[in-house]
C-alpha cells in the first residue's frame, strides 16, 4: 500500500474557510519562494522559465521592474479568464501581488554580476527552490493563480488536453520574450526538465488533505464482506 505521503492527493480548490489559520500562511510562503526563486534564475543569468524569460524582455523596454511587470501580466491573464467562465479566488490574487513584491525583493538582495561557478549555484537553488514552493502553495489548494487559471480554463473550453494547451501557451509565451530581448539558455531547458517532477514528488508532503478526504473510506460492513476485505479479496 502507497504511503500518504507518496500519493498525491486531490488538489482541488477548498474554501478558504476551512482552516484558514493553517492554509494562508502556507500559501503566502509558496509564493514568497515562487518569486524568491525568479529572481534567483534571473540573477543566474543562464536562461529562465518561459514566463520570466518574457517578462525579462519586457523589462528591457519599459522603465517597469520585474515584479511589476510579472503583476501587469498576471492581471492581463485574469482577464483573458472572462471569456473562459473562470473565477479568480484569494488564492489567484495572491499570486499577483506576493509574486511581483518577493521577485523585486528578491532582485534588491542577490546582486548580479557574479562569476559562473556562484551563477550555476544560483541557477541549482532557483530551480529547487521553485519546484518547493510550486509544491508548498499548489498545497494550499486556495486556487491557481492567473496563468495557471488561463491554462485550464482554454484546456477546458477547447476540449484539448492540459499538457497540450500548457505547451502551446509556454512556447508562445517564451517565443514573445525571446523577440523582445528575454534571457533564454540551458537553465531555461533545465527548468523545463527539472521542475515538474520535482515539484510532483514534494506536494504529497505539504498538500492539504480536506476535512472529509482526511476521513478515510468508511468501514467495511460486517458479515462476509468485511471478511473479504481482511483477506485482501476485495476493497481494490
Amino acid at each position: 500500500m502507497a504511503s500518504p505521503r507518496t500519493t498525491l492527493p486531490p488538489l482541488g480548490y477548498l474554501p478558504i474557510g476551512e482552516r484558514p489559520l493553517r492554509r494562508l500562511p502556507q500559501l503566502l510562503l509558496g509564493l514568497t519562494l515562487y518569486g524568491f526563486s525568479l529572481a534567483l534564475l534571473v540573477r543566474a543569468a543562464l536562461g529562465v522559465n518561459p514566463w520570466s524569460v518574457l517578462y525579462d524582455g519586457l523589462t528591457r523596454h519599459t522603465p517597469l521592474s520585474f515584479g511589476t511587470v510579472s503583476a501587469l501580466v498576471g492581471v492581463l491573464a485574469l482577464l483573458g479568464w472572462i471569456p473562459l467562465r473562470q473565477r479568480p479566488t484569494f488564492g489567484t490574487f495572491a499570486n499577483i501581488a506576493v509574486l511581483a513584491l518577493s521577485s523585486d525583493l528578491g532582485l534588491l538582495l542577490v546582486p548580479p554580476y557574479q562569476g559562473l561557478a556562484a551563477r550555476g549555484a544560483l541557477l541549482t537553488a532557483g530551480i529547487a527552490v521553485n519546484a518547493l514552493a510550486i509544491a508548498v502553495y499548489v498545497g494550499a489548494r486556495l486556487g491557481p493563480g492567473p496563468r495557471d487559471g488561463l491554462m485550464t480554463g482554454a484546456a477546458a473550453v477547447t476540449g484539448r488536453s492540459l499538457r497540450l494547451v500548457r505547451t502551446v501557451i509556454e512556447l508562445t509565451v517564451l517565443a514573445a520574450g525571446w523577440l523582445l530581448g528575454g534571457r533564454v539558455g540551458v537553465g531555461t531547458v533545465l527548468y523545463a526538465l527539472a521542475v515538474g517532477p520535482v515539484a510532483q514528488l514534494l506536494l504529497p508532503r505539504f498538500a492539504y488533505r480536506g476535512a472529509a478526504e482526511s476521513a478515510g473510506p468508511a468501514p467495511a460492513p460486517a458479515g462476509r464482506d468485511r471478511r473479504r476485505d481482511v483477506t485482501g479479496a476485495g476493497g481494490r
